[in-house]
């Protein structure tokens, strides 16, 4: 009987990640699709399944691809200067602009992690990503900017630590993000 149990419990623990993935990417492709199949069947009386997905696909390739021309950088920064005279949104914005630019831009600030001591007298230590290594503008040369992310989670919090505490990971970016996010469950290779 506690075989049965034992490899139930081990066929949930094999499944369910899968599962949840799967789940996931069901309900985006019918979240995105039926925000632009119900405009296309407004505008055109008829329901074509996938189609919403498959504009948005395009529209982000375009984008994407149009951004990365010469046209697209005076009419980013003219967006930019507009959205800068909006004190709420301005804020808003270039804190969400500078997060995703961080995460999957060009010039991506999640690329060395760390192990930082939080307290001088323990030996706990908690992983982390150097984000900013000069903090002489704040008056802090001192200090350098630590991003842990929450595992679970896709949340965070930064801390301003001594220099002296913080030592560098020797791994990839991808495989500590992992390895915190799942709460140190995910295997790391050397």
């Amino acid at each position: 009987m506690r075989s049965l149990l034992r490899h139930f419990a081990q066929g949930i623990l094999y499944v369910t990640p899968l599962a949840v993935t799967v789940y996931l990417l069901q309900w985006m492709f019918t979240f995105l699709d039926s925000i632009v199949g119900d405009l296309i069947q407004l505008l055109f009386g008829r329901y074509i399944p996938g189609l919403g997905l498959l504009i948005i696909v395009v529209f982000l390739l375009l984008v994407g691809y149009l951004g990365g021309t010469i046209i697209a950088k005076p009419l980013k920064a003219a967006f930019d200067r507009l959205i800068g005279r909006i004190p709420i949104l301005n804020t808003v914005y270039s804190a969400f602009n500078d997060l995703v630019g961080a995460v999957v831009g060009q010039d991506r600030k999640f690329k060395h992690p760390v192990r930082v001591k939080i307290y001088p007298d323990s030996d706990v230590e908690k992983l982390g990503f150097l984000t900013q290594d000069d903090l002489s503008p704040m008056n802090a040369p001192d200090l350098v900017a630590v991003y842990f992310p929450h595992s679970y989670n896709f949340s965070g919090e930064l801390f301003l630590v001594p220099r002296e505490r913080v030592r560098p990971v020797h791994l990839a970016p991808a495989d500590v993000m992992k390895f915190v996010v799942s709460g140190g469950v995910s295997e790391l290779d050397p």
